[in-house]
């Protein structure tokens, strides 16, 4: 869409990104200023600021390309679009439980994954394997900006490179003032308000619009729609069959390439470690299974909608509809929401991708301070400051945040130009990063995994995806290789694959040849003391052992620093639960058993069937698949917003009662 058919003033596009910018940094100094009163976690503090404590208790999920890719999957794909999106992208998460529990149980005190890498491998690994780290939030932080700002100047006409700048600005703000307990908060905010958009769009489409109204009627719509456009490589070019050939291959090249924005993302393990460990696998697990709801949710009322609405003179660009530029940008919701509520419903989209954007950059502080914690903890103080102090850190930590917020606002205007869109960079992700999923899991998780096998993996398969994409991309277009060519398809399903199985091959098979047999206890030795004081922050252990050190001397230093697993972090405030290695365990199998029915449920037991049978839905069989989508809806809003209540109800109740007895004259001390 053109901005000439923004149905939203400029003004109206500035106004939201900058009020709810601020509204945010304006409440992260409340929030900060409550907890520096009543509680005994200071944001001064490195530990807190940058793990809160490591007593974090639920994760809640957000993520703008989720809105906006999933719903464009919907408007190519029908409805195996959305679930295309949502299973493909859900699978990871619950795998990731698996890693929170280890990296409690292997490295207790961790900041990064990174730095677990570093203390078992050494400084080559750690600084291939950085790579990965910071090329994962540098292609979020593209992605959270490209796709945002399309869709602020699509809505409103507001400057593309303008609104790429401005995004980051608030957030940067906010976080500064908050660390990361403050920004969970908020976190959870947005992601209140998303939901409950959603339901309004939903409620909508389904309910109450003199447009569409009613899942029958949605129905009628989408039989017509696949007579008028049928859907090349669908059955029978139905918008109501799984049997989708684009949207069975988008879920291979999602599955791999959000395994990189999880398994690498610096952010994830930042939330896993910032959880007491009784709860940082149950917080994956649930979010999980809460977060997949939104893609399915919104793709389905959204990205349908945006199909069967084409017939209307009041949508965007009429009669000619959107281009396939507009559809890679993500601006199928734009479309549905301008034709369901004209200037009511832009305005509640474009709130609601702005708080997802910004959720989604802040969550965990994630991408900012997932960044920030990469620069301070594994550049900054094994580089350069190996004896740095507490405030040297938290200085290095918050200047990393403003510089990174600025590029990543800066790099969106650079893909604006070069006319790269959210859709490219999504599907491109997995080219680059599928190839470190494998060798980090091991490293965290395998104690016989070799880390040569692993760096070889991982450039290995990173070059043999970025040979493959370009190649087939050539091959099927005449040698022509342009950013129309390689994002197609097959070339992202080549990239994709051969990036992930060459790196996961060369891995497994090295450490099997070659294993390691890794003690973990450096690892778990990692930051043995009270980072809450203004002691140097200084590695706790060695990389490697001297190529001089005897055998006992080696064993000495071991003993020297071991710590035991169970025993209570430094910087775990007092009153905070710490799990034995015992239940830890235990939680890691019930974790495995669990992700492991979870990925062949959502990507075998169900596509599968529906897939081989050419399946193409009654009005019955539609009918059920809305409800679902609406349930899932209303289970992820009570995991993201009324559990983090109950869980956090005690806490909750001593903060009021504290500020109650202030309000009285009778202020009681944190």
């Amino acid at each position: 869409m053109s901005s000439d058919t923004a149905i939203l003033s400029q003004g109206v596009g500035y106004a939201v990104v900058l009020g709810i910018g601020f509204f945010f940094t304006f409440l992260m100094i409340g929030i900060t200023w409550i907890q520096e009163r009543y509680t005994k976690f200071k944001s001064s503090n490195i530990a807190e600021f940058a793990s809160a404590s490591h007593s974090v208790k639920l994760l809640g999920p957000g993520f703008a390309a989720t809105l906006l890719t999933s719903t464009a999957q919907g408007y190519k794909n029908g409805i195996a679009g959305p679930y295309s999106y949502a299973a493909g992208a859900t699978v990871q998460i619950l795998l990731f439980a698996m890693n929170a529990a280890k990296i409690k149980l292997n490295a207790p005190k961790a900041h990064t994954f990174l730095e677990v890498i570093r203390v078992r491998w050494g400084k080559a690994a750690h600084i291939v394997f950085m790579f990965y780290a910071l090329a994962t939030c540098l292609l979020v932080s593209a992605m959270l900006v490209t796709g945002g700002s399309a869709t602020v100047t699509d809505l409103t006409g507001a400057s593309t490179p303008g609104i790429c700048m401005l995004i980051p600005l608030g957030v940067i703000c906010y976080v500064l003032i908050g660390g990361l307990r403050a920004s969970i908060v908020s976190d959870y905010i947005h992601t209140a308000v998303l939901f409950a958009i959603i339901m309004v769009f939903q409620y909508t489409v389904f309910a109450t619009s003199d447009k569409i109204g009613s899942p029958t009627e949605m129905y009628n719509m989408l039989v017509d729609a696949g007579n008028r456009w049928p859907v090349e490589g669908n059955a029978e070019g139905s918008y109501l069959t799984f049997r989708s050939k684009s949207a069975m291959i988008f879920m291979v090249i999602n599955l791999i390439g959000n395994m990189g924005t999880v398994f690498i993302d610096q952010s994830y393990w930042q939330r896993a470690i910032a959880s007491q460990p009784s709860t940082a696998v149950k917080g994956y697990l649930l979010g999980g299974s809460a977060w997949m709801g939104i893609p399915l949710g919104m793709a389905a009322t959204m990205g349908l909608s945006a199909v069967v609405l084409k017939t209307d003179p009041s949508y965007p660009n009429y009669p000619d509809g959107l281009t396939s530029a507009q559809v890679g940008a993500g601006l199928p919701a734009a479309a549905a929401a301008q034709v369901l509520l004209q200037e009511g419903g832009a305005a509640l989209l474009l709130v609601l991708l702005f708080l997802a954007v910004t959720s989604a950059a802040s969550a965990g502080m994630s991408q900012l301070c997932a960044v920030s914690t990469v620069f301070s903890y594994d550049i900054f103080v094994p580089y350069f400051r190996p004896h740095a102090t507490e405030r040297q850190v938290l200085f290095v930590d918050r200047c990393a945040i403003v510089a990174w917020g600025l590029f990543s606002g800066v790099l969106g205007v650079a893909f604006y130009y070069a006319g790269i869109s959210m859709g490219w960079l999504y599907e491109f992700m997995g080219v680059i990063i599928g190839a470190g999923v494998i060798p980090v899991a091991t490293a965290i998780m395998w104690h016989k995994a070799n880390k040569w096998a692993a760096m070889t993996g991982a450039i290995g398969g990173t070059s043999s995806g970025i040979i493959g994409w370009l190649v087939c991309a050539s091959a099927l277009n005449g040698g022509v290789l342009s950013i129309e060519t390689t994002f197609q398809d097959y070339p992202m399903l080549t990239g994709n694959i051969l990036s992930f199985c060459v790196s996961g091959l060369i891995t497994v098979l090295g450490s099997l040849i070659w294993p390691e047999n890794y003690d973990w206890i450096e690892t778990r030795a990692l930051h043995a003391y009270n980072e809450a004081t203004e002691e140097t922050v200084a590695p706790a252990v060695n990389e490697t052992p001297s190529a001089t050190a005897s055998t006992s001397e080696v064993a000495a230093e071991k003993e020297k620093v071991q710590a035991p697993a169970d025993a209570l972090p430094a910087d775990i405030g007092e009153g905070v639960e710490v799990d034995s290695p015992e239940h830890i365990r235990k939680t890691f199998k019930i974790a495995t058993v669990l992700a492991t029915f979870g990925f062949v449920a959502l990507l075998i037991l169900i596509p599968l069937p529906l897939v081989g049978t050419s399946y193409i839905s009654t009005l019955s069989g539609f009918t059920a698949y809305v409800v679902i989508t609406m349930i899932w809806i209303w289970w992820g809003a009570f995991v993201c917003v009324i559990l983090p209540l109950w869980e956090y109800r005690h806490s909750l109740a001593e903060i009021f009662g504290h500020m109650w007895a202030d309000i009285r004259g009778k202020r009681v001390e944190a």
